[in-house]
């Protein structure tokens, strides 16, 4: 990108660096461009063509990498817009567009559609970049210093662009100021856009010079060196003196440094958001499941539930008093799970599933060991694919609601994993096939915090109704510590020691 730059604010040599003004909009409201005026040329010395390259340039400079995340003005103007179109109308009336002004709003759309890096909207009165922002690299490798200026004069900043661009494309030249006057000190610093440029210029024979003069030149790098090594500096001083030179806004607005802080701020939202409502999932028929909440209520997708044909067994013609223990009671010698009972009390038939598919072995034996409930002979049978599939859907909704209550219970600013334990089986509703998925620091205290209270010897074990306590049953204290005054003195230790020259004396009488 051909180079452009804007004004710069005042910086003191020592411990500061130019970065490009915020334009002029941003201090005062967007002026109007004027109509195209047939016998003013803005440009003096220019055609028309070359004209439009210029304005495209120094539009594309406010767009550039190297300007526009650190030009707080020029970056709301990107993100107001959710697509990033700014209007046009706005950036040709920035300082540096005055000379195009007459010229008008329509001439300035046709310079923009010359370049590669902006584009136009379709009714021309926007323009945005082709790409997206990225972070600079390699500017202060890129950055050489350089002096012998003399005083500033009207258009000296295009005159220094002008110089620069013949020895190759710059990204930024920068007019270093003092700080306060804004008085120019006869020293840029100039960003190429690649390191064979920077190359060009440091070791061009003959040396550049300005008027005559030549100039004392140098790397960024050599140059902040050099004032390190002028004030002595070293340690965390001479750290801090290369970082304030490292970029053209190590100071000030900085989008991607923005950007980043705003990341980490959201992360540690999630964070703790994650850590007080950890993320359950349900071990159900062998596949994982995630519980989602609602209303304080746990639920899955039941398209998120696996169908396993085979796993449930209807019976029919029972009496109509049907006990769950009859069923559970008689299958939980051959099964390690109970299963899940589906019956309501006043119907002959109903539905038993179990955690996986039965085989012939298992069927034989719940039909053998089962041949009556309630009084009457049943027949067992394998219930079709959309019952067995609601069924097991059912099953898997109501072991979410108490995967999500236990994870609930359990949660204290971490997770913790358990087993649903005795989940199934509690009122005959709940299902055995129920892992929960918690993290594991709640864990880890609750099993601390039972130890803790553990009753020992010296611990006698809480109540029923009341927490263990240390000043559950009170402690007999002797009377001489209640009152130190009762305390018997403590006999003082004799010491020896030997001092040059002298014999040895025994405790604090001095006797040899």
């Amino acid at each position: 990108m051909a180079s452009a730059a804007v004004e710069t604010p005042a910086v003191a040599e020592e411990t500061k660096i130019e970065v490009e003004a915020q334009p002029e909009s941003e201090k005062a409201e967007a002026a109007a461009v004027e109509a195209p005026a047939a016998s003013e040329a803005g440009a003096e010395g220019l055609d028309d063509k070359e004209k439009k390259l210029a304005a495209m340039r120094q539009i594309e400079f406010y767009f550039a990498d190297a300007n526009l995340p650190y030009d707080k003005f020029m970056w709301t103007l990107h993100t107001a817009n959710a697509e990033h179109w700014v209007p046009i109308k706005t950036v040709a009336s920035f300082k540096r567009m005055r000379d195009y002004q007459p010229l008008g709003l329509d001439w300035v759309a046709d310079a923009l559609r010359l370049s590669t890096e902006l584009e136009v909207s379709a009714d021309g009165a926007q323009v945005r970049r082709r790409t997206e922002p990225q972070p600079p690299k390699d500017q202060f490798e890129r950055s050489i210093y350089a002096k012998g200026f003399g005083a500033e004069v009207d258009g000296l900043q295009k005159q220094l662009e002008q110089f620069f661009n013949k020895y190759g494309t710059t990204n930024a030249v920068r007019m270093r100021r003092i700080d306060g006057t804004k008085e120019f000190k006869g020293s840029v610093f100039v960003e190429f856009a690649d390191y064979k440029s920077v190359e060009a210029f440091l070791n061009a024979d003959p040396k550049p010079s300005w008027n005559g003069e030549e100039l004392l030149i140098m790397s960024k790098e050599a140059y902040c060196e050099m004032k390190i090594k002028e004030k002595g500096l070293t340690g965390k001083a001479a750290q801090g003196k290369r970082q304030a030179l490292a970029g053209p806004k190590s100071r000030g607005f900085n989008a991607f440094r923005e950007m980043e802080e705003k990341s980490k701020d959201k992360g540690k939202s999630k964070e703790k958001e994650a850590e007080k409502n950890p993320e359950v999932f349900l071990e159900f028929m062998g596949t994982r499941i995630r519980v989602h909440e609602e209303d304080g209520v746990g639920h899955v997708k039941p398209e998120d539930v696996p169908l396993v044909r085979g796993a449930t067994l209807r019976f029919t013609g029972s009496g109509e008093q049907v006990k769950f223990d009859e069923v559970k009671g008689t299958l939980k010698e051959r099964f390690a799970r109970a299963p899940f009972v589906q019956y309501k009390s006043g119907e002959t038939s109903g539905l038993v599933a179990f955690d996986k598919a039965l085989n012939e072995d298992e069927i034989t034996y719940v039909k053998e060991h089962l041949k009556t409930l309630d009084g009457k002979e049943v027949s067992w049978d394998i219930p079709n694919e959309e019952t067995e599939e609601a069924l097991q859907v059912e099953r898997a909704q109501t072991a979410a609601q108490r995967a999500l209550q236990f994870s609930q219970r359990n949660n204290r600013g971490g997770a913790a994993e358990a087993v649903a334990a005795g989940v199934a089986g509690v009122a005959d509703v709940a299902d055995a096939a129920g892992v929960v998925d918690v993290a594991e620091a709640t864990g880890r205290r609750t099993a601390a915090r039972r130890r803790r209270q553990r009753p020992t010897a010296s611990r006698p074990a809480r109540s029923e109704n009341a927490r263990w306590s240390p000043t559950a049953r009170p402690m007999r204290v002797s009377a001489a510590r209640r009152c130190p005054r009762l305390r018997p003195r403590r006999k003082r230790r004799r010491r020896t020691r030997r001092e040059p020259g002298a014999g040895i004396y025994i405790g604090l009488l001095g006797k040899t």
